[in-house]
């Protein structure tokens, strides 16, 4: 699977959406989940928290391992996915579909310095060797 090029990504393998309302939906890219494996449970953070950029701020657990959330951006979480309460295995279905939380960024220009899909790809492809 590509990654979708209306997106933007990390190095920590978070990607990042901008809704029409101006908050951001972030989840893990395709990469990372392949990684993981099987999902089994995802801890979000809390609404109304303010995150700074890097700052670790959710946790994805699957079979193999667990491994943390980033934010991407410096902001305050808007909305946390609930239905990965239940189904955390939508994330391997589609991780492209399923955000884990939303946020309100401090700084607009922040998301677009973000990475675009071939940016990232070389970061994924620099993993590989």
């Amino acid at each position: 699977m590509s990654n979708p090029s209306n997106l933007k990504y990390t190095a920590s393998h978070e990607w990042v959406r901008t809704e029409a309302d101006g908050t951001i939906s972030i989840g893990i890219t395709q990469h990372a989940q392949e990684l993981l494996g099987d999902m089994v449970f995802v801890e979000n953070p809390a609404v109304g928290r303010k995150l700074k950029a890097k700052e670790e701020c959710a946790v994805v657990e699957s079979v193999k391992a667990a491994a943390d959330v980033y934010a991407p951006v410096n902001g305050e979480v808007t909305a946390v996915n609930s239905e990965l309460d239940s189904a955390p295995e939508a994330i391997n279905a589609d991780p492209y579909a399923a955000w884990i939380f939303r946020m309100k960024p401090d700084n607009a220009a922040d998301v677009a310095a973000l990475m675009d899909a071939t940016a990232y790809q070389a970061v994924v492809d620099s993993e590989a060797h």
